[in-house]
């Protein structure tokens, strides 16, 4: 498509609207946190609010807001349910590591210590009476988990949950009126842009929450799965069940991260298994046991499912979605990360859009 100044006109007061509502997001990004909460739970709980406001009884016809109020409650039920499994569990496996023997534990991975002690002080030419790799290493575990440590955790958990009331009564109080009044999401939304835009911008939503609500879907399924794959695995080899499940509940949990997760909860698993090892199983073993199921269990799921659900379910290349992680990962970490693909999908659905004259734009939207 030829250039005019007429594109590059457009093209630069739709950068310009784009950057200032980037700038309003971010500067109330709490805020847009709770309402984008709130929209997500909405389309969840939209088909059980239309199924409910249907009933008759008696002749009387349920009210959409009865129906938006029971939805409400049924979600934070489901939610409060997930947490009182899950939540126990991890407080007793903290508790146990506050009262770790980390001497005790060191002498039973003693061998494979001493035999990279041997190497280390033969490579950098060491003297035995001035280092040991097994003190350096309980002490290092000392400094990183003890008593202290895990009540400074603790407290950090409360404040949060603390802080988190707020937020919550927040996002109920957004998620009842976006199901009471169908459609409400949209007119926030469309009324930060002019009228002749409303129509690109409604199709752009219409686009973003299908591909959204395809991803997330998937997601929460994959984890789950990988949650259920781990622990039948674990309990497979003899490991007690409670053990067993908290490694699944990390490794399902830390899989919504994309790359860096399933990585940081591998370590937290093998160090379970080292503190916690399978009855009758020496703790080289169980190491060995958890490397291997992990692997074997993360290869299925990289080479199967996560293609459909990277690619597939947001439409875009495989290529395309790991260099755009690996960008956010740079610029936010493991949050950045944690964000990439959904806004990603938002940006491109909105720049076909508004920018799909130029090339670029074309290419990388033309999936969508």
């Amino acid at each position: 498509m030829k250039t005019t100044p007429q594109t590059v006109l457009k093209f630069i007061v739709g950068a310009a609207i784009a950057t200032a509502v980037l700038f309003l997001v971010w500067f109330f990004s709490s805020i847009v946190v709770y309402i984008l909460v709130s929209a997500v739970l909405a389309v969840m709980g939209r088909p059980l609010v239309k199924r409910i406001s249907d009933l008759h009884i008696r002749g009387w016809r349920v009210p959409r807001g009865v129906a938006a109020l029971v939805t409400l409650v049924v979600i934070w039920a489901i939610f409060a349910a997930c947490f009182s499994l899950f939540v126990p569990l991890v407080f007793n496996k903290i508790n146990q590591f506050a009262h770790v023997d980390f001497t005790a534990v060191m002498a039973s991975i003693g061998e494979p210590i001493a035999h990279a002690q041997h190497d280390l002080q033969r490579l950098f030419a060491l003297p035995e009476s001035t280092f040991s790799l097994s003190e350096e290493l309980t002490a290092a575990l000392r400094q990183i988990i003890d008593i202290n440590s895990i009540n400074m955790i603790v407290s950090s958990v409360i404040d949060i949950v603390m802080s988190s009331v707020i937020a919550v009564f927040s996002i109920s109080f957004i998620t009842f009126f976006f199901l009471k009044e169908e459609g409400l999401f949209y007119a926030m939304v469309t009324a930060v842009f002019p009228e002749h835009y409303h129509e690109n911008i409604t199709r752009a939503l219409d686009s973003v929450t299908l591909l959204l609500g395809r991803y997330f879907t998937g997601i929460l399924s994959e984890s789950l799965l990988l949650m259920i794959a781990v622990s039948l695995v674990m309990v497979a080899f003899g490991m007690k069940t409670a053990d067993a499940a908290f490694i699944g509940l990390i490794m399902g949990t830390m899989n919504v991260v994309p790359y860096a997760g399933p990585l940081i909860g591998g370590i937290i698993s093998v160090f379970v298994g080292i503190v916690t090892p399978i009855e009758g199983f020496p703790v080289g073993h169980t190491v060995a046991v958890i490397i291997c199921s992990l692997l074997i269990l993360k290869g299925l799921d990289d080479f199967v499912l996560q293609p459909t659900l990277y690619s597939e379910r947001v439409k875009a290349h495989p290529l395309e979605v790991f260099l755009v992680i690996l960008i956010a990962g740079s610029l936010a970490g493991i949050l950045g990360m944690l964000l990439a693909i959904p806004s990603y999908t938002v940006l491109r659905v909105f720049a076909k859009e508004f920018f799909s004259q130029f090339s670029l734009v074309r290419k990388l939207t033309q999936k969508i």
